[in-house]
């Protein structure tokens, strides 16, 4: 919508995602429903843009992840997904596409899935491009790499975009005009701690007075503690055997596991922070919902929908919307405008 698409359109099974996506977009008609269930009637059905259309999404990307290696394989019957997003594709003929997934699709099976995903689409007779994209260069605090394939036809030639060269914002350019807050945290909506420290933390804040997000994971006492050994830049490796005692074989950990942020330098990833014990650069807790949506580049505006760990969910499955925002931009330019499902 950043980007002059006017959404008509949007399906999504999590019944709190999709409660939040509403609120957020109540023009938007909001399916709740598994893809695979809607027929290509009901799909040829969606109203089309005047300039053009396009179909924008993510199919699950757990399988082609390289945190998921139990499942990381052919096997997994939700790699073979995005044949669904192939055939809304099929079923609704739009101009333009932009399918998005984690960068190790592009060598899963050795390169194969890629490819076979590239022939497919390509049997449509669209025009493909693709890259991987990392959203530290499109103005969001946050190294997270994304895999984008664009698709165009009709005479519409869409490309991706191209880094902006600014340096990206920092973790308190983001969050420090933001609240303070205890772990446990549960009050959502709370007034502005502080000036925004930043443009970027000014655009997102916009006129509010207040916003909502205000909300922390209640870690243990033993949590706590380990936070605390956490230096800024640091991880479980930092943190005393004798407070890790339950782990059986603390070795397997990633490093992302209790990983403290640096305040003047951007987010490492904001996946599922609540599970990886994401940890404030400056206090001893996890990041609130509010301040992990900033790092996303969610505006203050924005609402979450459901208990603190699906709102964290919400947040940590998004695109970031300055990133998603650029790829966009670059599709409506394209095609002199679009509508978009």
């Amino acid at each position: 919508m950043q980007a002059g698409i006017d959404v008509v359109l949007a399906v999504e099974r999590n019944k709190y995602a999709a409660a939040a996506y509403q609120a957020n977009h109540p023009r938007t008609k909001m399916l709740v429903t598994d893809v695979s269930d809607l027929s290509s009637k009901d799909i040829r059905q969606v109203p089309r843009g005047v300039n053009g259309t396009v179909v924008f999404g993510g199919p699950p990307c757990q399988g082609f992840s390289y945190s998921n290696t139990r499942t990381r394989t052919t096997n997994n019957r939700l790699n073979w997904l995005y044949k669904e997003f192939l055939r809304v594709i099929d079923a609704w003929q739009p101009n333009c596409f932009v399918f998005e997934n984690v960068r190790g699709i592009m060598n899963f099976a050795k390169g194969a899935m890629l490819k076979t995903i590239l022939t497919d689409f390509g049997s449509l007779g669209f025009k493909l491009t693709y890259s991987v994209l990392n959203a530290l260069d499109f103005g969001v605090p946050q190294d997270r790499s994304r895999f984008f394939l664009v698709g165009s036809r009709d005479g519409i030639n869409a490309e991706l975009p191209t880094p902006s060269g600014l340096s990206p914002p920092t973790v308190d350019d983001a969050i420090q005009d933001l609240p303070i807050l205890e772990n446990g945290a549960g009050i959502s909506t709370l007034p502005y701690g502080a000036t925004p420290p930043s443009g970027y933390a000014k655009q997102l804040r916009g006129t509010l007075c207040e916003c909502t997000g205000h909300l922390v994971t209640n870690s243990s006492s033993t949590i706590v503690q380990r936070y605390g050994a956490v230096p800024p830049g640091g991880n479980w490796q930092d943190i005393p055997d004798d407070l890790m005692l339950n782990y059986a074989d603390r070795t397997r950990c990633h490093t992302g596991i209790y990983h403290r942020l640096e305040g003047g330098r951007p987010s490492k990833v904001i996946g599922n922070f609540r599970k990886n014990m994401l940890i404030h650069p400056h206090f001893n807790r996890g990041l609130s919902v509010r301040e992990a949506a900033r790092l996303q580049s969610f505006p203050d505006t924005y609402q979450f929908s459901g208990s603190i760990g699906f709102q964290q969910q919400q947040v940590g499955n998004a695109v970031p919307p300055k990133l998603a925002r650029a790829v966009l931009a670059q599709v409506v330019n394209a095609a002199g405008g679009s509508q978009g499902v």
